[in-house]
């Protein structure tokens, strides 16, 4: 099991203990996560966040994506999550996401986040290309990108599926050599 650590963040696999907070979390984030990822509204379950966790746990087992919970490293509370995801071993890259309770964000959780889990796709992975979509008009997520240090490369046509239409997005891309 993976545990990555940076200043006053603590990076884990979910587990039965969060169930309640990852679910509140999310009723919490409906208005401002929700808006760019669907899967995160107002009536969020406890179920739905179980089932996430199997998935999650799956694919870790197989090492097809690395999710994690970000906690605060003192006192746990859980403050979003972020991880890689889409693996693409051939040409050794992958796409990095994350996201962050709206009572927790504009306070740098998810550049810190960026920063750890990229060292992990680098160092531990070994990966050389990690990529960061953002629908276009989410700022927030874009604005964090480049806060890590991302490299903005253009924006994608029709590039993901928010709530069933296609809409372009942001991609930036961040490879070992410019850490």
């Amino acid at each position: 099991m993976y545990t990555l650590r940076a200043t006053g963040l603590c990076l884990r696999p979910f587990g039965a203990r969060d169930v309640a907070a990852f679910a509140a979390a999310a009723r919490e984030s409906a208005e401002s996560v929700g808006r760019w990822m669907p899967w995160c509204h107002a009536e969020y379950s406890e179920q739905e966040a179980r089932d996430w966790f199997g998935v999650c746990q799956q694919h870790l087992a197989d090492e097809t994506a690395f999710e994690f919970g970000i906690f605060a490293e003192q006192g746990g509370e859980l403050l979003g999550g972020a991880g890689l995801n889409t693996l693409n071993r051939q040409h050794n890259l992958c796409n990095l996401g994350y996201w962050v309770r709206q009572s927790r964000q504009r306070q740098r959780v998810a550049t810190r986040c960026v920063r750890l889990l990229s060292a992990f796709g680098f160092e531990t992975l070994r990966l050389t290309r990690i990529e960061i979509v953002a629908a276009q008009g989410n700022q927030a997520s874009q604005g964090v990108a480049r806060a890590a240090g991302a490299q903005f490369e253009g924006v994608a046509r029709n590039r993901l599926v928010i709530r069933g239409e296609p809409v372009a997005a942001a991609v930036f891309s961040l490879i070992p050599t410019e850490r």
